[in-house]
């Protein structure tokens, strides 16, 4: 068997004479692929790459994924943010024009200091990656490799937990299986009950009203076996169980189609419960279904 599941995670870690790095990956079930990052600023280069070689090993999961770094022996440097400084400077010669006007009564205003100003959130940035972008570019092989072991890692935790998912879902089909024979042994009686029910119905019928067209009587009594009749339900939930244990043994991601394979599951369920007349049979039925919920709900965590 060869499934993989869609949660996971890993971590893998480096160093070089400047930083310490790590990278995390998260992966959670997901209709598709989704993949978000989150990169230290100026290392937005490592986004394709990262986007491209995730795709390349992943089909199915929202993927978190994370770099730090952390660096040695570099100062920590300020910078002014422009733009910040530009809109705190507007803001202020506006309060001060309106103070000396007088308008929306305002008091008037002592003059903005510098310290005041460069203390304002966001008006200064620190930063402890004060090295070069030429230095950060060249760490790209030595990242990538870094994100490459730390994507084994998780491919391989998904795949750890694929293996025991793969197992519950051999034991349900199993389940599927077993119940699917039970019915069609209930069912292989079915036919001759109705028929002897309807029998001794029309009789007693007859026997009251003597009116009533046979020939009419007897094709609705034709028509009521035929609905009643459930060997076709029972012929494809053998076709499907035979189609989940194929699916079990293929090498390639097969969440998307075992996830259809349960609503087929589920409709033959349904139709056998709605034409069932016997107990025994409705009662297979039932547990049929539960079971094939408890498939449906296992199948959405695989890729």
């Amino acid at each position: 068997m060869n499934i993989s599941s869609m949660t996971g995670f890993a971590r893998s870690e480096g160093a070089n004479e400047k930083c310490t790095w790590g990278w995390e990956g998260k992966s959670v079930n997901a209709k598709g692929l989704d993949v978000r990052l989150k990169l230290p600023r100026g290392f937005d280069f490592l986004e394709a790459p990262i986007r491209k070689s995730a795709a390349k090993h992943l089909k199915r999961g929202n993927i978190y994924i994370n770099l730090d770094i952390s660096w040695s022996g570099v100062g920590v440097g300020v910078s002014v943010n422009e733009d910040a400084l530009a809109s705190v400077l507007k803001a202020v010669a506006m309060l001060q024009d309106k103070s000396e006007r007088g308008t929306d009564n305002l008091k008037p205003l002592a003059p903005a200091s510098i310290d005041g100003i460069l203390g304002l959130r966001g008006v200064l940035e620190q930063s402890d990656d004060q090295t070069s972008d030429e230095y950060r570019l060249a760490m790209e092989g030595e990242l990538l490799a870094g994100f490459e072991a730390m994507m084994a890692q998780l491919l391989q935790t998904r795949k750890g937990e694929g293996a025991i998912l793969a197992e519950v879902l051999a034991e349900q089909i199993s389940s599927i299986e077993k119940l699917s024979i039970a019915a069609t042994k209930v069912a292989a009686t079915q036919p001759g009950a109705i028929k002897a029910r309807l029998k001794e119905q029309v009789e007693a019928l007859l026997a009251d009203v003597s009116a009533i067209d046979e020939t009419r009587l007897a094709g609705e009594a034709a028509l009521l076996m035929t609905k009643a009749d459930i060997r076709e339900e029972l012929d494809r939930l053998s076709a499907h169980v035979s189609a989940a244990k194929d699916l079990l043994g293929e090498k390639v991601p097969v969440g998307r189609r075992m996830d259809f394979l349960c609503q087929e599951f589920n409709r033959e369920a349904n139709t056998l419960c709605s034409k069932s007349s016997d107990v025994e049979l409705t009662r297979i039925g039932l547990e049929l279904k539960s079971v094939i919920e408890q498939f449906r709900e296992q199948v959405q965590n695989i890729e």
